[in-house]
């Protein structure tokens, strides 16, 4: 029979909730799984980031932790336009669209989140799924941004494709961005 810790090392997942550890260990019992996250903590075999939140080890992707810290979330905003290539500007926080506004600090790193609508944050349409952790496409980060801020200044806009912001768009069920994007278009084209 596989002990815990291999069971543990098997998942490709670096960082893991307490929903996640009860799956890896088949473990229904809340009291069995507090105390055996607890005795794994104490030996150095697991690394608590956060209530709830747990590494295998130090070497961890900060944007796999990010995605664990509320659910659902995923990354967006200027740390996906940034990666694009649309904003030049350089951020250490790590920005995403989550259930609600809230900056949370751990391990030094801060995370920010901002509030969309449920219907936007399950809707899986412009998300990249990267296996450990989910970030918005350009098209889907560049409406996401306009969606919550209207006039944001983007330093580059080449290479964003027009087009399937203009299919993506319809999921904001929201005039006023459809508006803004073709304000943008405009702009963008002059």
């Amino acid at each position: 029979m596989e002990d815990a810790i291999t069971k543990l090392y098997k998942s490709p997942k670096q960082v893991l909730t307490t929903k996640d550890l009860a799956l890896i260990w088949n473990e229904r019992n809340s009291n069995n799984l507090k105390a055996k996250i607890s005795y794994y903590v104490k030996r150095g075999s697991l690394v608590r980031l956060s209530r709830g939140v747990f590494a295998k080890d130090q070497d961890y992707d900060p944007r796999e932790l990010a995605t664990n810290i509320y659910a659902p979330s995923y990354i967006s905003f200027e740390t996906a336009l940034s990666e694009a290539g649309f904003i030049f500007q350089y951020y250490e926080s790590i920005f995403l669209a989550g259930p609600f506004s809230k900056t949370r600090k751990i391990e030094g790193k801060d995370f920010i989140f901002r509030k969309l609508k449920d219907v936007l944050l399950y809707n899986p349409k412009g998300i990249v799924n990267k296996g450990t952790y989910s970030i918005a496409g350009p098209e889907r980060a560049f409406l996401d941004m306009i969606y919550l801020f209207p006039d944001y200044f983007f330093d580059n806009l080449n290479g964003l494709d027009w087009e399937e912001c203009r299919e993506l768009v319809r999921e904001y069920n929201n005039k006023s961005l459809i508006k803004r994007l073709e304000r943008y278009y405009r702009d963008y084209h002059k």
